[in-house]
């Protein structure tokens, strides 16, 4: 894929979030194509060093050449965004003036049928953002029993009939493996399909969520992310993050709201407060969302909200 084809979501209102903003040092947790890391180092030419972190080979390829003009100032991070914000923060705690975190998996991605992401293309049921993992969605629609299956797709992928849609998985792969995306695919729209002909929705669409969860660990990663985030802020320093859908995001609302709060409960049953001093100002009260111009450009856009707060 040429990076050029690449739309980066919301890239105004990234603009915008840091538009007044001098920025020295900034880190694109997800760097992907490069698409919002050349938007930014047009617009910011006084960035000196841009850190761009992704876990994905193939994604650290194409943002090289797509970068290749500001190779003096990018260095690309390899591993999840929870990793390499550990290893920067040893390092520069407290001197980043900027950071982006764009949530979930790329087009560019899902465009790859030996991803395995998407029920739109047949291929392996993969759906690792790093190939070096071991955990597969594969194996966890093969091996793991009814009960485990249910709890992950209630859990990651609210999915109204998670159980009816496990039982379905363990009925068919007694008969044989179930390889690949199109089979499950096929799989739960048989078993799942009468539910979702009035939401417009494949039937599949929150399973694959819960699975693609699960094996890239993301919402445990973006829970230990976000404190490390904040910690490499420097004051007046500004986070974005980009979510795609309702998990991601009360995630991070709670923890902005949190850190925003001058109080804090104390433990035990006599629901006193404490005073704290607030961390962050929370720039955007409700998530901001693409106008209907952006949304017809590309459709991807419509399921992402952004949130932005900076640090006291």
């Amino acid at each position: 894929m040429n990076p050029s084809e690449h739309i980066p979501v919301l890239k105004e209102l990234i603009l915008k979030a840091f538009e007044d903003l001098e920025i020295s040092s900034f880190i694109d947790a997800t760097l992907g194509a490069g698409g919002h890391a050349s938007l930014l180092l047009n617009r910011h030419p006084e960035i000196k060093k841009y850190y761009g972190l992704d876990q994905d080979p193939e994604a650290i390829a194409l943002a090289s050449a797509h970068l290749s003009k500001w190779q003096d100032k990018v260095e690309i991070l390899k591993g999840n965004f929870e990793i390499s914000l550990f290893e920067l923060e040893k390092t520069h705690k407290g001197q980043i003036d900027g950071i982006l975190m764009d949530l979930g998996v790329s087009s560019m991605q899902l465009d790859r049928r030996e991803k395995g992401f998407s029920f739109r293309f047949e291929g392996p049921l993969d759906m690792r953002m790093n190939p070096e993992e071991s955990l597969t969605a594969f194996e966890i629609v093969n091996t793991y029993d009814v009960k485990e299956l249910t709890r992950i797709f209630k859990i990651y992928g609210e999915e109204p009939k998670a159980f009816q849609a496990a039982k379905a998985i363990c009925k068919a792969r007694n008969e044989k493996p179930i390889a690949t995306t199109k089979d499950l695919a096929d799989l739960i729209e048989k078993a799942l399909g009468k539910n979702y002909k009035k939401l417009h929705l494949h039937p599949a669409t929150l399973i694959f969520q819960a699975l693609r969860l699960v094996v890239n660990r993301e919402l445990e990663v973006l829970e230990k992310a976000l404190p490390l985030a904040l910690s490499l802020l420097k004051p007046k320093g500004r986070l974005a993050v980009i979510s795609f859908h309702s998990l991601e995001d009360r995630i991070v609302k709670q923890f902005f709201q949190q850190e925003a709060l001058d109080k804090e409960r104390t433990s035990g049953l006599s629901g006193l407060f404490i005073d704290k001093d607030p961390t962050i100002k929370i720039l955007s009260r409700k998530p901001l969302i693409a106008d209907d111009e952006e949304i017809k450009l590309n459709p991807r856009s419509r399921s992402a909200k952004l949130r932005v707060i900076e640090k006291i």
